[in-house]
């Protein structure tokens, strides 16, 4: 959805009100209390009242929108600046676009968008080729930093993130392969984790990569562990100038991860470098849906409560 065709539709809260509850309608509504899906809708007061037990729902209870002040149409705004350009924005410049006086509520929602996301992503294992190598993103530890305040060198300084990286592909058989590689890409998985022990990765593989798949990867020890978890591991020894020709697609996505990151953050926390991958994964695995990808995340904000990913994060 570009620009003109977004303010025709929502041109003030009154739409973009009616446009979640019309999404809300056709996902239903579930009582918090007796678990039925029988709601009347009570225009007055705009809420759900169930027919059971007569518990009354609003609008924005059991969704993504729960407990958040802001006005329906700022979540549309940075909806569709998320999913309606390839890079990113940052939470400053949303709240620039936006005119909003706090910058705190609206780094909160965005990072509300990109944990739903990722949620989306999570139902999903990868399946046919899968490549799989390691990648390090530059990030903050400001918790760690907050304690040492006593020892300026030590503050701001830049630490890396370990990531797991995996792409699902398949092999090209056509005539003309694009840019002479051998697979073509499909999808793709950005896992953070604490380290790159064969019992961590091991486990990333069996939750994130179906049995029956093929496993590409380099001959680094931690990946012999994982033999176990899938139907064939081809492990390859690659030099540093080689590793782009032997594993291409995993290696253009964590270029891809990087630069999106860098061009746009100044600084990315630990904490939170999880939910900026998940972004950029789950635009990169619906790269084709066009003007779908808006409503998409919208289906997914209605029936996604917040306080539930919350909580499976922990």
């Amino acid at each position: 959805m570009n620009l003109i065709k977004f303010i025709e539709s929502f041109p003030d809260e009154s739409s973009c009100r009616i446009k979640f509850k019309e999404f809300r309608d056709e996902q239903g509504v579930i009582c918090r209390k007796c678990g039925s899906t029988d709601h009347y809708w009570l225009r007055t007061i705009e809420k759900y009242e169930c027919k059971k037990c007569k518990t009354r729902t609003s609008l924005r209870s059991g969704t993504v929108m729960q407990e958040s002040k802001l006005p329906f149409r700022h979540w549309f705004i940075a909806i569709h600046l998320l999913t309606g350009t390839k890079k990113t924005f940052s939470a400053l410049e949303l709240q620039r676009q936006i005119g909003h006086k706090y910058y705190e509520p609206i780094w909160y929602m965005m990072q509300k968008l990109r944990m739903i996301m990722g949620s989306r992503d999570s139902k999903y294992q990868l399946d046919k080729i899968v490549e799989l190598d390691e990648a390090f993103s530059e990030s903050v530890d400001t918790e760690k930093d907050d304690e040492t305040k006593s020892t300026p060198k030590k503050r701001g300084c830049q630490k890396q993130s370990t990531v797991m990286v995996m792409a699902s592909t398949i092999h090209d058989f056509g005539k003309t392969k694009k840019f002479n590689k051998p697979t073509k890409f499909r999808f793709v998985r950005m896992l953070v984790v604490d380290n790159l022990k064969g019992q961590t990765v091991g486990e990333k593989v069996a939750e994130n990569i179906k049995y029956d798949v093929v496993v590409k990867t380099d001959n680094y020890s931690s990946y012999s562990k994982i033999k176990d978890q899938v139907w064939c591991h081809i492990p390859q020894k690659v030099s540093p100038k080689d590793g782009a020709k032997v594993l291409p697609c995993v290696h253009t996505m964590i270029s891809n991860a990087k630069r999106t990151l860098l061009g746009v953050h100044h600084m990315i926390s630990m904490k939170y470098t999880q939910n900026y991958l998940d972004e950029f994964c789950y635009k990169v695995n619906r790269r084709n849906f066009g003007e779908q990808l808006f409503d998409r995340l919208l289906i997914a904000c209605v029936t996604t409560n917040y306080n539930n990913i919350i909580t499976h994060n922990r």
